[in-house]
């Protein structure tokens, strides 16, 4: 795998339409608990902007705010787009402790490429949400380049990236 040499995808890439449904709770009381096992109190939320996206950025936003955690920043991106500098650059400057992202894989991508391509911002400050969590949308960008960063799954589990970029999944715990 390469690192990052352009903010932009280096060739066409298609995902089948559709296939994105609400975030499921399972999902969201993960992100809120790896949240706040690894300390943190104010988180930045980043999602594409269709419908869906937006719904379950607000879903975690909202259970965020019942720990009492404090939401510094809710923010979408395009799906696509000439740059994502804008964005990329209001993400990266939020003051939260912990940035959490979603959305549909492609826009997902191009953001995080633009983050690490223009901005301080590093992936082991970050959270996925389940829709951006599957090996083939974390290829767009490359392992490689995603040292640290962790996420969920749609049913609560949760997955990190090892140091020798492989990604470790822990299934929901049933118990």
């Amino acid at each position: 795998m390469e690192t990052v040499n352009s903010p932009l995808l280096a060739r066409g890439v298609a995902f089948p339409p559709g296939g994105e449904s609400a975030i499921a709770e399972a999902e969201v009381r993960a992100l809120v608990e790896t949240g706040l096992a690894r300390g943190a109190q104010s988180i930045a939320i980043g999602s594409g902007r269709d419908p869906i996206s937006r719904a379950s950025a607000q879903t975690i936003a909202d259970a965020w705010r019942r720990t009492g955690g404090e939401v510094g920043l809710e923010l979408d991106w395009p799906e696509t787009a000439a740059s994502w500098l804008r964005p990329a650059t209001r993400f990266a400057t939020a003051n939260a402790d912990l940035w959490i992202m979603l959305g549909p894989p492609l826009g997902w991508a191009q953001m995080t490429r633009r983050l690490l391509w223009s901005t301080s911002w590093r992936p082991a400050r970050a959270l996925l949400a389940g829709s951006v969590s599957d090996p083939g949308t974390l290829d767009l960008v490359g392992l490689i380049n995603l040292s640290g960063i962790a996420g969920t799954t749609s049913d609560g589990g949760d997955w990190h990236l090892s140091a020798g970029d492989r990604i470790i999944t822990n299934p929901r715990d049933e118990s």
